[in-house]
């Protein structure tokens, strides 16, 4: 498993997707704050733009960019052949999924954290370190935005190995994160069983990051297990489907 881990992180580092949405996301970050208020008079205050502006985008950020990357760390091995090499490898396909998913986890929590680090860290110095975030909410939504961008990986994971071609997998993620929760919204509405489960899902509880100073102890208990059990739970469902699946 060690050498498995090693591999893919080895993997990581040289994808050339990962570097180049990890640079272009850093472009972003700094250069965002300074040319969204150049020429405007009343600056907001870091607190207010973390608040407003950095975790607002951020839901987006967690599903989407990672999407693309999934296209081109997991599926766009079974074009290259790799996969099928890996396969054959000896090592069981659960070690190999499980290393995978790992990895491309750590990528989707790195994007995940560029833009809460670095647009803070470019806003404070474009409007002053006077009125910064509380420390003790920031690491709050720093962590829980490391659960739900693992927990969002291990889906995009569990449909990636399904795939053998990146674009249609780009494509099917991009549009199913994008539109899922209008189906879930109907589906809650219609049937009231399904309910209080969506209501209870990541797809949800995302948006609620950022009210985590206003939520009581059962609300918060939500919000941290429910991502750690859609990653083990999409983790074991991808395994089983990748240990089955022809390789060619």
């Amino acid at each position: 498993m060690g050498n498995l881990m090693k591999t893919e992180w080895y993997k990581l580092r040289k994808d050339r997707a990962f570097r180049f949405l990890t640079w272009m996301l850093i472009a972003v970050a700094v250069l965002f704050p300074l040319l969204e208020f150049e020429g405007v008079s009343g600056l907001p205050t870091v607190n207010e733009y973390y608040l407003n502006t950095v975790l607002g985008v951020h839901t987006d950020i967690v599903k989407l960019i990672p999407s693309i990357l999934a296209g081109f760390f997991i599926t766009s091995e079974y074009s290259m052949g790799t996969m099928k090499s890996i396969a054959s490898s000896g090592n069981s396909r659960i070690r190999i999924y499980f290393a995978k998913l790992t990895m491309f986890s750590v990528g989707a929590i790195v994007i995940s954290l560029i833009l809460p680090v670095f647009m803070t860290g470019a806003s404070a110095i474009y409007f002053g370190f006077n009125d910064m975030p509380d420390w003790t909410f920031f690491f709050q939504t720093i962590g829980l935005i490391i659960l739900y961008a693992a927990a969002f990986a291990s889906i995009m994971a569990f449909f990636s190995i399904m795939f053998t071609d990146s674009g249609k997998t780009i494509g099917f993620l991009l549009l199913f994160f994008m539109m899922i929760n209008w189906p879930l919204q109907l589906l809650a509405a219609k049937v009231p069983f399904f309910e209080p489960i969506i209501n209870h899902s990541i797809f949800k509880l995302v948006y609620d990051i950022v009210k985590i100073g206003q939520l009581d102890s059962s609300e918060v208990f939500f919000l941290v297990v429910i991502p750690i059990l859609t990653f083990l739970v999409s983790g074991i469902l991808g395994s089983i489907i990748f240990r089955k699946k022809e390789i060619k």
